[in-house]
Protein backbone atom coordinates (compact mmCIF):
# COMPACT_ATOMS: atom_id res chain seq x y z
CA UNK A 1 0.00 0.00 0.00
CA UNK A 2 1.10 3.19 -1.19
CA UNK A 3 2.07 5.99 1.65
CA UNK A 4 0.25 8.60 -0.53
CA UNK A 5 -3.09 9.35 -0.35
CA UNK A 6 -5.51 8.13 -3.49
CA UNK A 7 -7.39 11.07 -4.21
CA UNK A 8 -10.46 11.68 -6.30
CA UNK A 9 -9.39 12.73 -9.19
CA UNK A 10 -10.44 11.84 -12.78
CA UNK A 11 -9.67 12.57 -16.38
CA UNK A 12 -13.53 13.28 -17.41
CA UNK A 13 -15.66 15.43 -15.61
CA UNK A 14 -18.63 13.27 -15.36
CA UNK A 15 -19.71 11.26 -12.48
CA UNK A 16 -18.40 8.13 -13.21
CA UNK A 17 -15.02 9.49 -13.19
CA UNK A 18 -15.23 10.03 -9.79
CA UNK A 19 -15.17 6.74 -8.09
CA UNK A 20 -12.48 6.31 -5.95
CA UNK A 21 -11.03 4.43 -3.02
CA UNK A 22 -9.00 6.04 0.01
CA UNK A 23 -7.02 4.09 2.83
CA UNK A 24 -5.43 5.94 4.71
CA UNK A 25 -6.16 9.58 7.42
CA UNK A 26 -4.14 12.49 7.98
CA UNK A 27 -2.85 12.19 11.65
CA UNK A 28 0.25 13.67 12.86
CA UNK A 29 1.32 15.22 9.91
CA UNK A 30 1.12 11.30 8.34
CA UNK A 31 -1.04 9.35 6.25
CA UNK A 32 -1.75 6.93 8.61
CA UNK A 33 -3.45 3.08 8.64
CA UNK A 34 -7.15 2.71 9.89
CA UNK A 35 -6.94 0.91 12.72
CA UNK A 36 -10.69 -0.39 11.70
CA UNK A 37 -11.65 -2.59 8.64
CA UNK A 38 -14.90 -1.19 8.75
CA UNK A 39 -15.91 1.39 5.16
CA UNK A 40 -17.56 4.44 4.50
CA UNK A 41 -19.61 3.98 1.46
CA UNK A 42 -20.37 7.41 -0.48
CA UNK A 43 -23.35 7.48 -2.37
CA UNK A 44 -23.65 9.80 -5.18
CA UNK A 45 -26.93 11.72 -4.83
CA UNK A 46 -27.21 12.61 -8.70
CA UNK A 47 -26.71 8.84 -9.56
CA UNK A 48 -27.72 6.83 -6.57
CA UNK A 49 -24.25 4.96 -7.27
CA UNK A 50 -20.91 4.86 -5.08
CA UNK A 51 -18.63 7.67 -5.26
CA UNK A 52 -15.87 6.30 -3.60
CA UNK A 53 -14.63 4.72 -0.10
CA UNK A 54 -12.94 5.68 2.46
CA UNK A 55 -11.66 4.30 6.27
CA UNK A 56 -14.46 4.82 9.13
CA UNK A 57 -12.68 6.12 11.92
CA UNK A 58 -12.67 4.40 14.98
CA UNK A 59 -12.11 5.38 18.75
CA UNK A 60 -7.97 4.28 18.40
CA UNK A 61 -7.95 6.42 15.69
CA UNK A 62 -9.28 9.84 17.57
CA UNK A 63 -6.92 8.53 20.43
CA UNK A 64 -3.90 8.94 17.82
CA UNK A 65 -5.36 12.50 16.08
CA UNK A 66 -5.56 13.74 19.91
CA UNK A 67 -2.53 12.75 20.70
CA UNK A 68 -0.89 14.41 17.67
CA UNK A 69 -2.70 17.59 18.14
CA UNK A 70 -1.90 17.57 21.95
CA UNK A 71 2.09 17.17 21.01
CA UNK A 72 1.98 19.96 18.18
CA UNK A 73 -0.05 22.57 21.03
CA UNK A 74 2.24 21.23 24.40
CA UNK A 75 5.80 20.75 23.11
CA UNK A 76 7.98 23.42 23.13
CA UNK A 77 8.24 25.32 19.93
CA UNK A 78 4.82 23.92 19.30
CA UNK A 79 2.22 25.51 17.32
CA UNK A 80 0.96 27.95 20.34
CA UNK A 81 4.28 29.51 20.54
CA UNK A 82 4.57 30.53 16.85
CA UNK A 83 4.53 34.28 16.14
CA UNK A 84 1.47 35.41 14.54
CA UNK A 85 2.99 36.21 12.10
CA UNK A 86 4.54 32.65 11.41
CA UNK A 87 1.03 31.11 11.92
CA UNK A 88 -0.33 33.48 9.11
CA UNK A 89 2.24 32.70 6.65
CA UNK A 90 1.50 28.80 7.15
CA UNK A 91 -2.15 29.69 6.75
CA UNK A 92 -1.96 31.18 3.33
CA UNK A 93 -0.16 28.60 2.51
CA UNK A 94 -2.84 26.18 2.94
CA UNK A 95 -5.25 28.67 1.72
CA UNK A 96 -3.04 28.56 -1.86
CA UNK A 97 -2.78 24.29 -1.71
CA UNK A 98 -7.16 24.88 -1.41
CA UNK A 99 -7.04 27.04 -4.67
CA UNK A 100 -5.33 24.94 -6.43
CA UNK A 101 -8.01 22.31 -5.79
CA UNK A 102 -11.06 24.55 -6.33
CA UNK A 103 -12.11 22.21 -9.12
CA UNK A 104 -11.77 19.28 -7.29
CA UNK A 105 -13.37 20.11 -4.08
CA UNK A 106 -16.29 21.50 -6.17
CA UNK A 107 -16.98 18.45 -8.57
CA UNK A 108 -16.68 16.03 -5.49
CA UNK A 109 -18.69 17.54 -3.20
CA UNK A 110 -21.19 18.43 -5.73
CA UNK A 111 -21.30 14.44 -6.17
CA UNK A 112 -21.75 13.71 -2.62
CA UNK A 113 -24.43 15.91 -1.33
CA UNK A 114 -25.81 17.58 -4.32
CA UNK A 115 -24.61 20.87 -4.09
CA UNK A 116 -25.28 22.75 -7.47
CA UNK A 117 -21.98 23.45 -9.06
CA UNK A 118 -22.37 26.99 -9.29
CA UNK A 119 -23.09 27.74 -5.68
CA UNK A 120 -20.45 24.81 -4.79
CA UNK A 121 -17.94 27.07 -6.65
CA UNK A 122 -18.72 30.39 -4.35
CA UNK A 123 -18.93 28.34 -1.36
CA UNK A 124 -16.95 25.26 -0.94
CA UNK A 125 -14.20 26.27 -3.86
CA UNK A 126 -13.92 29.90 -2.44
CA UNK A 127 -14.44 30.21 0.94
CA UNK A 128 -12.30 28.23 3.11
CA UNK A 129 -9.01 30.18 1.43
CA UNK A 130 -11.21 33.32 1.99
CA UNK A 131 -11.43 32.57 5.92
CA UNK A 132 -8.05 31.53 5.89
CA UNK A 133 -6.23 34.71 4.48
CA UNK A 134 -8.85 36.89 6.43
CA UNK A 135 -7.77 35.71 9.76
CA UNK A 136 -4.11 36.06 9.05
CA UNK A 137 -4.49 39.22 7.68
CA UNK A 138 -6.37 39.59 11.30
CA UNK A 139 -3.54 38.16 13.21
CA UNK A 140 -0.43 39.75 11.45
CA UNK A 141 1.22 42.28 13.18
CA UNK A 142 -0.61 41.64 16.18
CA UNK A 143 0.56 41.38 20.10
CA UNK A 144 -1.32 38.30 22.06
CA UNK A 145 -0.84 40.57 24.93
CA UNK A 146 -2.69 44.28 25.88
CA UNK A 147 -1.03 46.47 28.48
CA UNK A 148 -3.95 48.57 30.69
CA UNK A 149 -3.69 51.16 33.28
CA UNK A 150 -5.11 49.30 36.50
CA UNK A 151 -7.98 51.30 38.68
CA UNK A 152 -5.63 50.38 42.08
CA UNK A 153 -2.94 52.36 41.14
CA UNK A 154 -1.10 49.00 38.95
CA UNK A 155 -0.72 47.81 35.76
CA UNK A 156 -1.87 45.07 34.28
CA UNK A 157 -1.48 42.83 31.26
CA UNK A 158 -4.01 40.82 29.67
CA UNK A 159 -3.07 37.88 27.85
CA UNK A 160 -4.72 36.09 24.71
CA UNK A 161 -3.88 32.75 25.39
CA UNK A 162 -4.90 29.82 22.46
CA UNK A 163 -7.78 27.47 24.46
CA UNK A 164 -5.81 24.45 23.06
CA UNK A 165 -7.11 21.16 20.98
CA UNK A 166 -9.95 22.21 19.11
CA UNK A 167 -12.67 18.93 18.46
CA UNK A 168 -14.21 20.41 15.29
CA UNK A 169 -17.15 18.62 13.92
CA UNK A 170 -18.41 19.93 10.09
CA UNK A 171 -21.58 18.79 8.71
CA UNK A 172 -22.76 16.92 5.18
CA UNK A 173 -24.52 20.42 3.56
CA UNK A 174 -21.76 22.76 3.46
CA UNK A 175 -18.97 20.50 4.83
CA UNK A 176 -15.65 22.81 3.60
CA UNK A 177 -16.92 26.02 4.38
CA UNK A 178 -18.29 25.28 7.29
CA UNK A 179 -15.43 23.16 8.71
CA UNK A 180 -13.36 26.22 7.64
CA UNK A 181 -15.27 28.75 9.69
CA UNK A 182 -13.83 26.16 12.52
CA UNK A 183 -10.01 25.13 11.69
CA UNK A 184 -9.33 29.01 9.90
CA UNK A 185 -9.95 31.02 13.51
CA UNK A 186 -8.48 27.98 15.80
CA UNK A 187 -5.08 27.98 13.72
CA UNK A 188 -5.16 31.85 13.89
CA UNK A 189 -5.52 31.76 17.86
CA UNK A 190 -2.85 29.04 17.84
CA UNK A 191 -4.75 25.80 18.25
CA UNK A 192 -4.41 22.77 17.05
CA UNK A 193 -7.42 20.92 15.40
CA UNK A 194 -8.90 17.28 14.85
CA UNK A 195 -11.37 17.72 12.00
CA UNK A 196 -14.30 15.15 12.30
CA UNK A 197 -15.96 15.52 8.88
CA UNK A 198 -19.29 13.33 8.09
CA UNK A 199 -19.66 10.66 6.78
CA UNK A 200 -21.42 10.65 3.86
CA UNK A 201 -19.02 14.24 2.64
CA UNK A 202 -15.66 11.68 3.77
CA UNK A 203 -14.24 11.96 -0.23
CA UNK A 204 -13.96 16.31 -0.07
CA UNK A 205 -12.12 15.79 3.08
CA UNK A 206 -9.39 13.50 1.37
CA UNK A 207 -8.53 16.71 -0.60
CA UNK A 208 -8.74 18.94 2.41
CA UNK A 209 -6.15 16.71 4.28
CA UNK A 210 -3.70 16.49 0.45
CA UNK A 211 -3.72 20.39 1.09
CA UNK A 212 -2.89 20.10 4.66
CA UNK A 213 0.04 17.63 3.53
CA UNK A 214 1.09 19.93 0.65
CA UNK A 215 1.03 23.17 2.94
CA UNK A 216 3.63 21.61 5.53
CA UNK A 217 2.15 23.01 8.69
CA UNK A 218 3.82 20.97 11.41
CA UNK A 219 2.92 17.11 12.66
CA UNK A 220 -0.34 17.29 14.42
CA UNK A 221 -2.02 20.79 13.64
CA UNK A 222 -4.20 19.79 12.01
CA UNK A 223 -5.76 16.68 11.93
CA UNK A 224 -8.73 14.74 10.16
CA UNK A 225 -10.81 11.47 10.70
CA UNK A 226 -13.77 11.14 8.77
CA UNK A 227 -16.06 8.77 10.85
CA UNK A 228 -20.01 8.19 12.24
CA UNK A 229 -21.77 9.96 15.20
CA UNK A 230 -20.92 7.14 17.79
CA UNK A 231 -17.07 8.13 17.30
CA UNK A 232 -18.14 11.65 17.03
CA UNK A 233 -19.29 11.64 20.10
CA UNK A 234 -16.30 9.60 21.74
CA UNK A 235 -14.08 12.76 20.46
CA UNK A 236 -16.48 15.85 22.14
CA UNK A 237 -15.94 13.22 25.25
CA UNK A 238 -11.95 12.50 25.05
CA UNK A 239 -10.21 13.78 27.53
CA UNK A 240 -7.54 15.31 25.29
CA UNK A 241 -9.76 18.10 23.71
CA UNK A 242 -10.13 21.34 25.01
CA UNK A 243 -13.12 22.79 23.12
CA UNK A 244 -15.69 21.19 20.72
CA UNK A 245 -17.04 23.18 17.48
CA UNK A 246 -19.55 21.64 15.95
CA UNK A 247 -22.55 22.49 13.16
CA UNK A 248 -25.26 20.16 13.05
CA UNK A 249 -28.80 19.22 13.84
CA UNK A 250 -30.29 21.00 16.96
CA UNK A 251 -31.07 17.45 18.48
CA UNK A 252 -27.21 16.56 18.38
CA UNK A 253 -26.06 19.24 19.52
CA UNK A 254 -28.13 19.32 22.63
CA UNK A 255 -26.48 16.14 23.13
CA UNK A 256 -22.83 17.49 22.77
CA UNK A 257 -23.80 20.22 24.91
CA UNK A 258 -24.74 17.95 27.95
CA UNK A 259 -21.43 16.27 27.62
CA UNK A 260 -19.24 19.87 27.38
CA UNK A 261 -21.48 21.21 30.40
CA UNK A 262 -20.46 17.73 32.42
CA UNK A 263 -16.86 18.25 31.86
CA UNK A 264 -16.51 22.33 32.22
CA UNK A 265 -15.63 21.84 28.31
CA UNK A 266 -16.22 25.28 25.96
CA UNK A 267 -18.49 24.38 23.53
CA UNK A 268 -19.81 26.48 19.77
CA UNK A 269 -22.83 25.05 18.53
CA UNK A 270 -24.26 26.02 15.13
CA UNK A 271 -27.31 24.53 14.63
CA UNK A 272 -30.79 24.41 13.01
CA UNK A 273 -33.30 27.19 12.10
CA UNK A 274 -36.25 27.70 10.67
CA UNK A 275 -35.89 31.48 9.98
CA UNK A 276 -39.08 34.16 8.76
CA UNK A 277 -38.52 35.68 5.30
CA UNK A 278 -40.70 39.06 6.56
CA UNK A 279 -42.48 40.88 3.47
CA UNK A 280 -43.60 44.09 4.14
CA UNK A 281 -46.55 46.15 2.80
CA UNK A 282 -44.08 48.08 0.27
CA UNK A 283 -41.51 45.19 -1.00
CA UNK A 284 -41.30 44.75 -4.78
CA UNK A 285 -41.20 41.06 -5.41
CA UNK A 286 -41.37 41.10 -9.12
CA UNK A 287 -38.11 42.65 -10.37
CA UNK A 288 -35.23 40.01 -11.39
CA UNK A 289 -32.87 40.82 -8.91
CA UNK A 290 -35.65 40.61 -5.42
CA UNK A 291 -36.59 36.80 -7.46
CA UNK A 292 -32.71 35.83 -7.48
CA UNK A 293 -32.17 37.37 -4.07
CA UNK A 294 -35.09 35.56 -2.82
CA UNK A 295 -34.42 32.22 -4.19
CA UNK A 296 -30.86 32.35 -2.73
CA UNK A 297 -32.26 33.28 0.93
CA UNK A 298 -34.83 30.34 0.61
CA UNK A 299 -33.62 27.89 -1.15
CA UNK A 300 -30.16 28.03 -1.67
CA UNK A 301 -28.71 24.44 -1.55
CA UNK A 302 -31.52 22.87 -2.73
CA UNK A 303 -33.38 24.18 0.98
CA UNK A 304 -30.13 22.12 2.95
CA UNK A 305 -29.52 25.50 4.66
CA UNK A 306 -29.53 25.92 8.18
CA UNK A 307 -29.95 29.81 7.85
CA UNK A 308 -32.83 29.56 5.15
CA UNK A 309 -35.74 31.73 5.21
CA UNK A 310 -38.65 29.05 4.98
CA UNK A 311 -41.35 30.43 6.58
CA UNK A 312 -42.33 33.14 4.44
CA UNK A 313 -44.58 35.99 6.55
CA UNK A 314 -46.72 38.30 4.09
CA UNK A 315 -49.05 41.25 4.78
CA UNK A 316 -52.84 39.81 4.76
CA UNK A 317 -53.60 42.76 1.86
CA UNK A 318 -51.15 41.31 0.25
CA UNK A 319 -51.18 37.02 0.65
CA UNK A 320 -52.45 35.99 -2.84
CA UNK A 321 -50.24 38.17 -4.45
CA UNK A 322 -46.92 36.71 -2.43
CA UNK A 323 -48.30 32.86 -2.47
CA UNK A 324 -48.11 33.79 -6.68
CA UNK A 325 -44.94 35.59 -6.74
CA UNK A 326 -43.16 32.64 -4.33
CA UNK A 327 -45.12 29.52 -6.23
CA UNK A 328 -43.93 31.00 -9.64
CA UNK A 329 -40.62 31.63 -8.31
CA UNK A 330 -40.73 27.56 -7.55
CA UNK A 331 -41.70 26.28 -10.16
CA UNK A 332 -39.22 27.94 -12.41
CA UNK A 333 -36.47 26.63 -10.76
CA UNK A 334 -34.62 24.43 -13.08
CA UNK A 335 -33.98 20.85 -11.18
CA UNK A 336 -31.22 18.61 -12.28
CA UNK A 337 -27.78 17.68 -12.22
CA UNK A 338 -25.50 19.89 -9.84
CA UNK A 339 -22.67 19.42 -12.01
CA UNK A 340 -24.47 21.24 -14.89
CA UNK A 341 -24.10 24.60 -14.09
CA UNK A 342 -27.26 25.79 -15.35
CA UNK A 343 -29.17 23.74 -12.38
CA UNK A 344 -30.65 25.54 -9.89
CA UNK A 345 -32.07 23.15 -7.73
CA UNK A 346 -30.08 19.94 -7.18
CA UNK A 347 -30.79 16.44 -5.25
CA UNK A 348 -31.33 16.06 -1.21
CA UNK A 349 -27.87 14.66 0.07
CA UNK A 350 -29.08 11.28 0.87
CA UNK A 351 -31.92 8.69 0.66
CA UNK A 352 -33.34 9.42 4.46
CA UNK A 353 -32.95 13.16 4.00
CA UNK A 354 -35.48 12.94 0.68
CA UNK A 355 -37.65 10.51 3.19
CA UNK A 356 -37.86 13.17 5.72
CA UNK A 357 -38.67 15.77 3.37
CA UNK A 358 -41.49 13.94 1.95
CA UNK A 359 -42.83 12.91 5.01
CA UNK A 360 -43.08 16.56 6.00
CA UNK A 361 -45.00 17.55 2.72
CA UNK A 362 -47.22 14.58 3.59
CA UNK A 363 -47.53 16.18 6.79
CA UNK A 364 -48.33 19.45 5.31
CA UNK A 365 -51.28 17.85 3.16
CA UNK A 366 -52.80 16.46 6.68
CA UNK A 367 -52.65 19.39 8.26
CA UNK A 368 -54.88 21.06 5.30
CA UNK A 369 -52.53 23.28 3.87
CA UNK A 370 -52.42 24.11 0.41
CA UNK A 371 -49.88 22.91 -2.11
CA UNK A 372 -49.09 25.56 -4.62
CA UNK A 373 -45.90 24.33 -6.30
CA UNK A 374 -44.54 20.94 -5.89
CA UNK A 375 -45.22 18.61 -3.25
CA UNK A 376 -43.40 15.43 -5.29
CA UNK A 377 -40.75 13.94 -7.42
CA UNK A 378 -39.14 15.55 -10.93
CA UNK A 379 -41.01 13.66 -13.43
CA UNK A 380 -38.00 13.98 -16.10
CA UNK A 381 -35.75 12.77 -13.49
CA UNK A 382 -35.79 8.65 -12.79
CA UNK A 383 -32.94 8.59 -10.41
CA UNK A 384 -31.43 10.85 -8.08
CA UNK A 385 -32.62 12.05 -4.19
CA UNK A 386 -34.62 15.16 -6.13
CA UNK A 387 -37.92 16.68 -4.73
CA UNK A 388 -39.35 19.24 -6.63
CA UNK A 389 -39.31 22.81 -4.86
CA UNK A 390 -42.39 22.93 -2.92
CA UNK A 391 -44.43 26.00 -1.42
CA UNK A 392 -47.38 25.73 0.83
CA UNK A 393 -50.09 27.87 1.25
CA UNK A 394 -52.96 28.83 3.42
CA UNK A 395 -50.03 27.65 7.13
CA UNK A 396 -51.08 28.82 10.40
CA UNK A 397 -47.59 29.48 12.53
CA UNK A 398 -48.36 26.66 15.01
CA UNK A 399 -48.47 23.97 12.37
CA UNK A 400 -45.72 21.69 12.24
CA UNK A 401 -44.60 22.63 8.76
CA UNK A 402 -44.10 25.91 10.02
CA UNK A 403 -42.68 25.50 13.04
CA UNK A 404 -39.86 22.25 12.53
CA UNK A 405 -36.56 22.59 10.42
CA UNK A 406 -37.51 20.19 7.06
CA UNK A 407 -34.16 20.85 5.64
CA UNK A 408 -35.12 20.87 2.14
CA UNK A 409 -36.29 22.58 -0.91
CA UNK A 410 -40.23 23.69 0.71
CA UNK A 411 -41.53 26.85 2.05
CA UNK A 412 -44.41 28.10 3.79
CA UNK A 413 -46.42 31.49 3.37
CA UNK A 414 -47.75 32.62 6.44
CA UNK A 415 -50.23 35.65 6.40
CA UNK A 416 -49.81 38.19 9.70
CA UNK A 417 -52.44 41.35 9.94
CA UNK A 418 -49.66 44.38 10.77
CA UNK A 419 -46.17 44.55 11.31
CA UNK A 420 -46.55 43.90 15.09
CA UNK A 421 -48.00 40.56 14.42
CA UNK A 422 -45.43 40.20 11.79
CA UNK A 423 -42.41 40.47 14.43
CA UNK A 424 -44.61 38.08 16.70
CA UNK A 425 -44.90 35.49 14.42
CA UNK A 426 -41.27 35.85 13.25
CA UNK A 427 -40.07 35.70 17.10
CA UNK A 428 -42.62 32.62 17.24
CA UNK A 429 -40.19 30.31 16.66
CA UNK A 430 -37.93 27.50 19.02
CA UNK A 431 -35.12 28.79 16.48
CA UNK A 432 -33.56 32.20 16.16
CA UNK A 433 -30.64 31.97 13.47
CA UNK A 434 -31.63 33.89 10.99
CA UNK A 435 -34.26 36.07 8.78
CA UNK A 436 -34.90 38.13 6.10
CA UNK A 437 -37.23 41.55 5.76
CA UNK A 438 -38.43 42.42 2.43
CA UNK A 439 -39.12 46.57 1.33
CA UNK A 440 -38.53 49.09 -0.54
CA UNK A 441 -37.23 51.23 2.35
CA UNK A 442 -33.98 49.97 3.86
CA UNK A 443 -34.12 52.14 7.03
CA UNK A 444 -38.09 51.31 7.62
CA UNK A 445 -36.69 47.67 7.60
CA UNK A 446 -33.73 47.76 9.55
CA UNK A 447 -36.72 49.23 12.02
CA UNK A 448 -38.42 46.13 11.70
CA UNK A 449 -34.90 43.65 11.96
CA UNK A 450 -33.95 45.10 14.99
CA UNK A 451 -36.90 43.70 16.40
CA UNK A 452 -36.49 40.08 15.40
CA UNK A 453 -35.02 37.81 18.12
CA UNK A 454 -32.50 36.49 15.60
CA UNK A 455 -28.61 35.86 15.26
CA UNK A 456 -28.56 37.45 11.92
CA UNK A 457 -31.07 39.35 9.37
CA UNK A 458 -30.49 40.70 6.10
CA UNK A 459 -32.56 43.18 4.19
CA UNK A 460 -33.44 41.95 0.46
CA UNK A 461 -31.42 39.89 0.72
CA UNK A 462 -29.36 37.40 3.30
CA UNK A 463 -25.97 35.92 2.89
CA UNK A 464 -23.20 35.98 5.84
CA UNK A 465 -20.46 37.98 5.34
CA UNK A 466 -17.31 36.75 6.72
CA UNK A 467 -16.56 40.09 9.02
CA UNK A 468 -19.49 39.27 10.94
CA UNK A 469 -20.35 36.85 13.53
CA UNK A 470 -22.42 33.97 12.60
CA UNK A 471 -24.71 31.78 15.28
CA UNK A 472 -28.25 31.78 16.18
CA UNK A 473 -29.88 32.47 19.70
CA UNK A 474 -32.72 30.14 21.89
CA UNK A 475 -32.69 26.29 19.59
CA UNK A 476 -30.10 27.84 16.83
CA UNK A 477 -27.09 27.48 19.00
CA UNK A 478 -24.23 28.51 21.65
CA UNK A 479 -21.57 30.91 20.77
CA UNK A 480 -20.47 32.96 17.23
CA UNK A 481 -18.88 32.01 14.35
CA UNK A 482 -16.42 34.61 11.70
CA UNK A 483 -15.20 38.11 12.26
CA UNK A 484 -13.04 38.60 15.24
CA UNK A 485 -15.77 37.33 17.18
CA UNK A 486 -14.66 33.92 15.88
CA UNK A 487 -11.02 34.26 16.98
CA UNK A 488 -12.21 35.20 20.12
CA UNK A 489 -13.75 31.96 20.49
CA UNK A 490 -10.55 30.16 20.39
CA UNK A 491 -8.82 32.35 22.92
CA UNK A 492 -9.03 32.60 26.54
CA UNK A 493 -7.92 35.72 28.31
CA UNK A 494 -5.20 35.63 31.06
CA UNK A 495 -4.70 38.68 33.16
CA UNK A 496 -1.40 39.17 34.81
CA UNK A 497 -1.13 41.83 37.72
CA UNK A 498 2.21 44.15 37.40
Amino acid sequence: MSDEPISPRGDRDDHEAMHSDHDRFYIGGEWAAPTSSERLTIINATTEEVLGTAPAGAHADIDAAVAAARRAFDDPGGWRTWTPDARAEAMRRLAAALDARREEITRVVSSENGMPTSLAQMLEGAVPSLLLRYYADLISGSSPEEHRDGLLGRPVLVRREPIGVVAAIAPWNAPQTLASGKYAPALAAGCTVVLKPSPETAMDAILFSEAVAEAGLPDGVVNVVPADREVGAYLVAHAGVDKVAFTGSTAAGRSIAETCGRLLRPVSLELGGKSAAIVLEDAELDTETMRQELFAATLMNNGQACFASTRILAPRSRYGEVVDAVSSLAASLTVGDPLDPGTQIGPLATATQRKRVENYIARGKAEGSRLTAGGGRPAHLDRGWFVEPTVFADVDNGQVIAQEEIFGPVLVVIPYEDEDDAVRLANDSAYGLAGSIWTRDTEHGLEVARRINTGSIGINHYMSDPVAPFGGVKASGIGRELGPEGLAGYQQPKSLYL
